[in-house]
């Protein structure tokens, strides 16, 4: 895979099959050691792959939601086979805005849709979220690329970005919401390397973000997450640009585990925290982001820790004493005061009630 390539449909992590009896996804849970790609026919499997991660990040999530909503549709689409099925997609996750975002506008689509035309109508309305998706990852990378063009300009070693988690095209239905513009300034011949944070627990980092930047042939080093604040130390972090899962009306982030505390050495080092959010990943309703329920996933997610053995095969380890007590919050809360700026599709805005109010009135 080149650059060039990380938003074409054969690489899509989730594709509508022909016929459209059923949705192709990328199985993340085997990547880096393998490629593996499922069928979901239901929107029971569509609940089961966002639920146990087979598909993850907030706007895959949404469009994976969408496509199991069309799902249903085919099979039964009155109101109140729709509405459980909605019910059932909200509840496999509850911490990322676009999956409720993304049942919502198909269900008011729906709604306003003749019985015997939903199922058409419900497909069209998915391929259009995951359309719209592939549009806003880009123009959102445009606008990070003047950053990143910035920072090139004042130096002549790379500009060095550090995220977290992955925020990549694994985490949407093209290009990624974080290494858009990576993806972008690479492509543009500016010279960026990349401070992968593994990302525990789960390892999203090192195992996907390193994956998809090293299919892309963008310079990186996976580092463990207690080294960014030691790197931003040393100056050797320009900047720092991660993803979202949802941000309050007052600018608080929601984003993986961790990315609190990479706000905190950002801002103690004087490293410029930028987060890269598509505006429906922007929840208004909420006031600020000590409201944002905060999934709390599978304690064995941390005590154990899956690998490739030196014959080839992939094994789980436990890392723990056995009765072990485990707490696994999935995510953390970065308030707004320590966020730089919000890179959105409409360009960049401070994490600020009045700049985001104004975003959603121009988005409308």
């Amino acid at each position: 895979m080149n650059v060039a390539n990380v938003a074409r449909p054969g690489l899509r992590p989730i594709r509508a099959l022909p016929g459209r009896q059923g949705v192709e996804v990328i199985d993340q849970r085997a990547l880096p050691h393998a490629l593996r790609f499922e069928t979901l026919a239901s929107v029971e499997a569509v609940a089961t792959a966002i639920r146990e991660m087979w598909v993850r990040g907030a706007p895959l999530i949404g469009a994976a939601a969408a496509y199991g909503v069309a799902l249903q549709a085919t099979q039964d689409a009155r109101d109140e086979a729709l509405h459980a099925a909605g019910a059932r997609l909200q509840a496999s996750r509850p911490t990322a805005v676009n999956l409720a975002w993304a049942v919502q506008r198909m269900q008011r689509v729906l709604r306003a849709t003749p019985l015997h035309e939903r199922a058409q109508a419900a497909w069209d309305e998915a391929d259009a979220i995951a359309e719209e998706d592939l549009r806003v990852n880009h123009a959102l990378g445009e606008h990070g690329l003047g950053l990143l063009r910035a920072v090139a300009a004042r130096k002549k070693d790379p500009v060095n970005v550090l995220t977290h988690c992955n925020a990549g095209w694994l985490a949407t239905v093209g290009w990624g919401t974080a290494t858009s513009a990576l993806y972008q300034a690479h492509a543009a011949g500016i010279a960026v390397h990349v401070w992968v944070d593994e990302t525990r627990p789960r390892n999203q980092g090192a195992g996907l973000t390193a994956w998809e930047l090293g299919q892309a042939g963008v310079p990186h080093t996976v580092i463990a997450d207690n080294a960014g604040g030691h790197l931003m130390q040393r100056g050797k972090v320009d900047l720092c640009i991660v993803g979202c899962d949802r941000v309050a009306a007052n600018g608080d982030v929601c984003n993986k585990i961790g990315t609190y505390l990479k706000a905190l050495a950002a801002h103690d080092c004087g490293v410029p925290f930028f987060v890269a959010m598509p505006a429906s990943t922007l929840d208004l309703q909420l006031a600020d982001g000590q409201r944002i329920p905060i999934e709390e996933r599978d304690g064995r997610e941390l005590t154990h820790v899956a690998g490739r053995s030196a014959p080839g095969e992939v094994l789980e380890v436990q890392l723990t004493p056995d009765g072990t007590a485990v707490a696994n919050p999935a995510f953390d809360v970065t308030p707004a005061r320590l966020v730089t700026g919000l890179i959105t599709e409409r360009g960049i805005v401070a994490a600020e009630p009045h700049a985001l109010r104004r975003l959603m009135e121009e988005r409308s």
